[in-house]
């Protein structure tokens, strides 16, 4: 059964354990708000990546991708209002220099303008906005001020009549995106889960006005099913809706989905009803006409736009710590990762008993096969049990293991890592096994 909530620290330990992710420049120090994936961890992230790009283009015929530049033009993020709303409130302690949002100081002390960690006097707050801002030019002085953004869906916005225009798309349709976001975060905390540099999984679906209320509803039901479906507990999920004190200006209606992490009960996803304001904004800031024509009824109108945002970081972080368990097998702890099988960074192990007697080289050529269709990892070393504890803390679903039995009969043993049940099966049948029970697979205790 799943282990209690892991804490963060031990999610680090782990992370940086087994190579799924590593502190930024850590030769050097390291560097806040800033980490790299490492070669579990990029294959997971890929592997989600992956699975929510298929659930939504390839099952969706009515949605198409895109991939639009980091820098845009920087009238782009005026019409959008990150210009002038992109902001958070914050002061400064004069003591000890630390700078902070004004939520995050307590009230008594930000009456008194004295800093909570230090005693030192506080700041008058002031406005900073948390994009990002580089030049564009050979010097910098002469060059143009651009901003990298800090999402990915105006990339889309300003693109919905390319995409029109040349995808052969109706309303309704949506544009599907993944891309690296930027946001000047003054707290970032909580491994990555803020981080300055992140990613995100963005569709925009373009709909009739009148739609508004059936689509939001759909797409609400479609996005809670998208984690059901990477294998998160049901028990872990949650929607919340926003209060009119919580509503982005943009937005008519708005729900997020909530996992309860080590830390508590915060944002994954948003579904939000945009309504007609980003395309009404482009259209006055750009002078372009960036209405809808249905060649059926005649009727010209600016769709509105149901918003999906995903966090990609954010979804590989709460498959770490919705995977990981602990349990006591023949008096040691089990560390394991009870990824789904369809999103877990290796597949199949595949280890031979012993490296001589031509084990090896039979394990060898059965990698070479199963790598055309699998992610696999071949390894030799050590005893047998110690090589399946080593990839149960990275999450492998299958083991496979050829003995002496092997060159008698072309038989090998598959290891379940939920059950660490064995079976022995045919060289032969390995592939169509492992497909089956991919496509059967339900987490232990879930």
């Amino acid at each position: 059964m799943p282990a209690d909530a892991p804490t963060m620290d031990t999610l680090v330990s782990l992370c940086k354990r087994r190579g799924f992710i590593f502190p930024s420049s850590e030769i050097y120090g390291g560097l806040a708000s800033a980490w790299d994936y490492g070669p579990m961890g990029v294959e997971l992230k890929k592997r989600i990546q992956e699975f929510w790009w298929r659930q939504m283009t390839q099952l969706n015929s009515n949605i198409v991708g895109l991939d639009a530049a980091i820098m845009m033009h920087p009238r782009v993020w005026e019409a959008s209002g990150h210009v002038e709303n992109f902001t958070d409130p914050l002061i400064d302690c004069r003591k000890c220099k630390q700078r902070f949002r004004t939520d995050q100081v307590p009230e008594d002390k930000l009456a008194a303008h004295i800093c909570p960690e230090c005693g030192g006097q506080l700041t008058e707050a002031r406005k900073f906005n948390l994009m990002f801002t580089t030049h564009m030019g050979p010097v910098e002085e002469e060059g143009g001020l651009i901003y990298l953004r800090p999402e990915t869906a105006q990339g889309i916005y300003v693109n919905y009549k390319n995409v029109l225009q040349t995808g052969r798309v109706k309303v309704p349709f949506g544009i599907a995106q993944v891309g690296k976001a930027f946001r000047n975060e003054i707290t970032t905390k909580n491994f990555i889960f803020r981080t300055c540099e992140f990613e995100q999984m963005e569709m925009q679906f373009f709909i009739h006005p009148s739609e508004d209320a059936k689509w939001f509803e759909h797409w609400k039901e479609k996005r809670l099913q998208f984690y059901l479906d990477l294998g998160v507990r049901a028990s872990k999920l949650r929607f919340h809706q926003h209060g009119p004190d919580e509503l982005a200006h943009y937005a008519k209606l708005a729900f997020d989905i909530q996992y309860e992490f080590p830390f508590g009960w915060k944002e994954l996803e948003g579904i939000h009803n945009r309504t007609d304001y980003d395309l009404k904004r482009h259209i006055e800031f750009s002078g372009k006409d960036l209405s809808y024509l249905d060649e059926v009824t005649h009727e010209r109108y600016v769709p509105y736009i149901i918003e999906t945002s995903a966090g990609l970081t954010r979804t590989v972080l709460v498959v770490l710590a919705d995977a990981y368990d602990e349990e006591e097998v023949e008096g040691e702890k089990r560390v394991v990762l009870r990824f789904h099988p369809r999103i877990a960074p290796i597949t199949v192990g595949i280890f031979p008993l012993m490296k001589k007697d031509g084990l090896a080289e039979m394990a060898h050529g059965l990698d070479d096969e199963l790598c055309e269709e699998f992610r696999t990892f071949y390894d030799e070393s050590g005893a047998i049990g110690r090589r399946y504890r080593r990839q149960d803390e990275v999450g492998t679903p299958y083991c496979v293991t050829l003995d002496y039995q092997t060159k008698e009969d072309q038989t090998v043993t598959i290891r379940s890592r939920d059950s660490m049940q064995q079976t022995r099966v045919k060289i032969a049948e390995i592939a169509p096994t492992i497909r089956a029970a991919i496509k059967e697979y339900k987490r232990v205790g879930a």
